[in-house]
């Protein structure tokens, strides 16, 4: 089966809404399983992998989250099959890097997955939009509850369940939100704030988590740390930090507009006025523009243009996303052509931007 023949198509997942949705973009809880009486997949042999792979495909077979869903060896799909699943936070960049001994399995409508032997013998996800933190642990709680009934965990009565790295021992449990926060960057907050959220325990990461640069200005914010604190603990922090990060993101927004709507529409027109005529655009600066014009577009700036045309965008203009839409490889250049050709085409029909409601006297100030 071709990869995209199976993935929701981008224009229906960016009209998935959720609470928050103008701030917060997707919700994650993660759970990290290993089995019992096996090593763990970094330091076991190529035979344990295997054997490891067909015992878990087996088990998430028939679990019926799973039904009309995908099961895969990591080794059948393309390099650029896998880039489209990062992109879409599907998988993680390591598993992108497995092959023979590797698998993954979605669900339908992409809700919930499971990477088979990545760092962890069982990494299993619930990825919701919007703030929908609850949801999405009641979902995934649902499957690993499920899963537990056909596969022996590797667990401790002292530590909790046992897991290749020793931060995620515990609970095993990743709680993440990830958020689109230009006000706080604009406002030359964003460091203050990310400062706040490491002193109580959290990471902020990039876009595609560890290790990576905040492209689009948008960040993910999650637990550190498994062990000594419940489920609901960590779910209940998370829930917290990110309302307080909603808040402020909407705070400062509202500054930006009262104190500096110069600047603001200045950044927004500028933007918009690039991706909308731009003949070559690479995916570094589409994503950092489409961010700007998102904002723009949930400040009323350009009337009738819903939100979903921003996150699609966002979407199709990345390196894999455009590469499959191709029937031969591209050079960067010509996908960097192809990129722009995008947007001009999806943008043509665009308004120029317009000052919000209750701010045509902004440009006096």
């Amino acid at each position: 089966m071709n990869l995209l023949d199976f993935l929701v198509p981008v224009e229906e997942l960016v009209r998935r809404d959720g609470p928050e949705g103008c701030v917060v973009i997707s919700s994650r809880v993660r759970l990290a399983r290993n089995l019992e009486g096996m090593p763990f997949p970094g330091r076991a042999k190529k035979s344990d992998r295997a054997k490891a792979l067909e015992r878990i495909q087996e088990a998430v077979a028939q679990l019926p989250q799973m039904e009309g869903g995908l099961i895969r060896q990591m080794d059948s799909f393309s390099s650029w099959e896998k880039q489209a699943l990062v992109e879409r936070h599907l998988i993680s960049r390591e598993h992108a890097a497995n092959g023979e001994g590797s698998g993954l399995a979605l669900s339908r409508d992409q809700s919930v997955g499971v990477m088979i032997n990545e760092e962890d013998h069982i990494r299993m996800h619930a990825l919701l939009p919007g703030f929908q933190l609850e949801a999405a642990w009641r979902a995934i709680d649902e499957l690993d509850t499920l899963l537990e009934e056909r596969l022996d965990y590797a667990f401790s009565a002292k530590l909790g369940y046992l897991t290749a790295c020793p931060t995620n021992v515990g609970t095993g449990i990743r709680v993440s939100a990830m958020l689109h926060l230009p006000g706080l960057v604009f406002a030359e907050q964003i460091n203050q704030v990310i400062q706040a959220v490491n002193k109580l325990g959290l990471a902020v990461r990039g876009l595609y988590g560890e290790g990576t640069e905040a492209l689009g200005n948008i960040f993910q914010v999650s637990n550190q740390m498994t062990l000594g604190e419940s489920e609901e603990e960590i779910l209940a922090k998370l829930r917290k930090v990110t309302a307080q990060l909603v808040e402020h993101e909407q705070n400062a927004r509202e500054a930006l507009l009262e104190k500096k709507p110069r600047m603001v529409f200045n950044t927004v027109g500028r933007a918009f006025g690039t991706l909308a005529n731009a003949f070559t655009i690479s995916s570094k600066e589409a994503i950092n523009l489409l961010s700007v014009w998102r904002l723009g577009v949930e400040l009323g700036m350009f009337p009738g243009v819903p939100r979903a045309l921003a996150d699609e965008l966002l979407l199709l203009c990345q390196p894999a996303h455009l590469q499959l839409i191709r029937p031969r490889e591209m050079k960067p250049e010509e996908r960097d052509i192809l990129r722009a050709d995008l947007l001009r085409s999806r943008l043509a029909a665009v308004a120029r931007p317009s000052l919000p409601p209750n701010h045509s006297d902004a440009l006096d100030k």
